[in-house]
């Protein structure tokens, strides 16, 4: 399985010294926990430029889940810390995401498709045992209809969904963002239509819609 990979941010990976100083410690070490994750396979992770005007610190990661030459789902993580702490986030640290993909019909006809989706992320948290708070988020779909020189195309429809809550901080008031990182990637491999697993390789407590195909058969 690869390991998520990143750096900080604002450059904290091999700065100097002084400017290292400058970051808080719960949110270094949280940044690791999200670079020592093991996620699987079929995941292509790598920081990003995160938003600036979110929290005093921000990392990000954008991720695809790929099969072959083809992005099944792709995705986007920020991590947002404010020692401070804050009132709608009820803690210090937040997570915020968004996750795309196009749907195949099947899954596009079901009419339970938002809230199943939205149980994949809450499942794949509580398969996990992760405390979170102040969930909150969209599931949008839009459809696409070609015309034109683009006549020949069969009608698409495309899911969105962004979503936040907060992690519970753990020993030194971290959270736990590998273990989070983690469930993030497993809502990314189900909207990407890939079957669920748990963090032993079962589906506990997650609602399964229609395979759209394998890991390595499009």
């Amino acid at each position: 399985m690869a390991a998520a990979q990143g750096r900080f941010s604002d450059g904290a990976e091999g700065m100097d010294s002084a400017k290292e100083s400058s970051v808080p410690l719960p949110f270094r070490r949280a940044v690791d926990g999200l670079k020592k994750a093991r996620l699987r396979p079929g995941i292509e992770i790598d920081p990003t430029k995160p938003p600036q005007r979110l929290a005093p610190h921000a990392y990000a990661l954008e991720a695809a889940v790929v099969d072959g030459e083809e992005d099944l789902a792709d995705g986007r993580l920020i991590l947002l810390h404010d020692p401070s702490g804050h009132d709608a986030w009820q803690g210090t640290f937040r997570l915020v995401t968004l996750v795309r993909a196009e749907l195949e019909p099947e899954m596009a006809a079901d009419p339970l498709l938002p809230e199943v989706c939205w149980s994949w992320l809450t499942g794949a948290l509580e398969a996990r045992g992760l405390a979170y708070g102040e969930a909150s988020g969209t599931v949008t779909m839009a459809g696409s209809h070609y015309f034109g020189g683009l006549a020949e195309r069969r009608p698409a429809t495309q899911i969105e969904i962004r979503a936040s809550w907060t992690p519970r901080e753990g020993v030194g008031g971290v959270p736990d963002t590998s273990a989070h990182l983690s469930a993030w990637c497993e809502l990314l491999c189900q909207v990407a239509g890939l079957p669920p697993v748990g963090p032993t390789d079962t589906a506990t407590g997650v609602v399964s819609l229609p395979q759209r195909r394998g890991p390595h058969h499009p």
